[in-house]
């Protein structure tokens, strides 16, 4: 019964995730503008619940690693390569990249990991400022992408929403499967008690650091895709600290942990920013937070909580009444 309950979720995600595929045929520019960066913004959640949900370690990484894949996508587009080899090269690099910082950062532990986390964009967004021959430096960096189909604008817009969409489908299936794998048990055990897991056989450094380094593979694929689609990158914007702030907070939205709270949480979240950036763009970053927190406190949990919740209501009063039925019973039986 349990693994049932647990199924619905992820079937019920995977359909919606396909059912949204069909928004090319009825949206229009701008409505797959805003569905590309829906399924960006998902990307960046579900990729970054794997190491801060899963294996309990708060990493502000996510700016690092969607900038080393929009340059390094962006440099390999800029000069011919196609588009799906940047991806994957783009998704190799920060994997090693990420294999390889997490066995050092991760060692550290709660507000030190952090912060340490927080400094690797920073480095990083240093040294692309610095190879002004390679990445444009603070110039910025042009990518001319010929995608054929006629070179229209809905053209181009249905294409990156279906590679966006692609990307998350694919991410997610990756994660649901790390969840149901060894890793994720070990993950599990690391984040309840890193110690107990050592004891236990839990090699507690390569698990943490392949957590790191899915956290940061398909965030960089998601990289090269913006770089394509806004075909103009420049430091300031991909290495943007919002980038590692506004995942959490979607997850946070969503409910810690969860797979289909992460993209719940993007999505929503999407909503509240574009509605702030409607009607108060003058304060919209004061009013997002203020909204942000208020929905933290009073969802602490996520929003899969509330239907968690929801889904215990009707068996309150079920169980009240087979008890007051049990109740009577007995006092029938000491009558009788």
């Amino acid at each position: 019964m349990t693994g049932h309950v647990k199924r619905a979720p992820s079937a019920a995600l995977l359909v919606a995730l396909v059912a949204l595929a069909a928004l090319p045929w009825f949206g229009e520019s701008y409505t797959l503008r805003l569905g590309t960066i829906a399924c960006m913004y998902a990307i960046l959640a579900v990729s970054w619940n794997v190491i801060g949900g899963m294996a309990g370690y708060p990493s502000f990484a996510t700016a690092a690693f969607f900038g080393l894949g929009a340059y390094t996508g962006g440099v390999l587009l800029a000069r011919g390569v196609p588009l799906v080899l940047a991806i994957a090269t783009a998704g190799a690099v920060s994997f090693a990249a990420a294999m390889l910082l997490g066995w050092v950062l991760l060692r550290l532990r709660g507000h030190y990991f952090a912060i340490a986390s927080l400094a690797v964009a920073e480095v990083l967004r240093e040294l692309t400022n610095s190879a002004t021959e390679l990445t444009g430096g603070g110039m910025g960096l042009n990518i001319p992408l010929e995608l054929g189909g006629g070179a229209s604008v809905a053209y181009e817009a249905s294409f990156f929403f279906l590679a966006m969409w692609a990307l998350l489908l694919v991410c997610v299936l990756a994660v649901l499967a790390v969840e149901r794998s060894r890793l994720g048990f070990g993950l599990a055990c690391i984040r309840q008690n890193e110690s107990a897991a050592d004891m236990i056989g839990v090699h507690a450094t390569l698990y943490k650091s392949l957590a790191f380094a899915l956290s940061g593979v398909f965030v960089a694929m998601a990289g090269t895709l913006y770089a394509g689609w806004v075909h103009y990158i420049e430091p300031p914007d991909v290495y943007d600290i919002l980038l590692a702030v506004k995942p959490i907070v979607m997850v946070l939205l969503g409910g810690l942990g969860s797979i289909i709270g992460a993209v719940i949480g993007a999505f929503v979240f999407l909503g509240i920013e574009e509605f702030v950036w409607r009607n108060w763009l003058q304060v919209h970053s004061g009013v997002l937070g203020f909204l942000i927190v208020v929905l933290l406190l009073f969802m602490p949990h996520g929003m899969v909580s509330v239907g968690k919740r929801l889904r215990r209501t009707p068996s309150v009063p079920a169980a009240g009444a087979a008890a007051q039925l049990r109740a009577d019973s007995v006092r029938g039986a000491g009558h009788g």
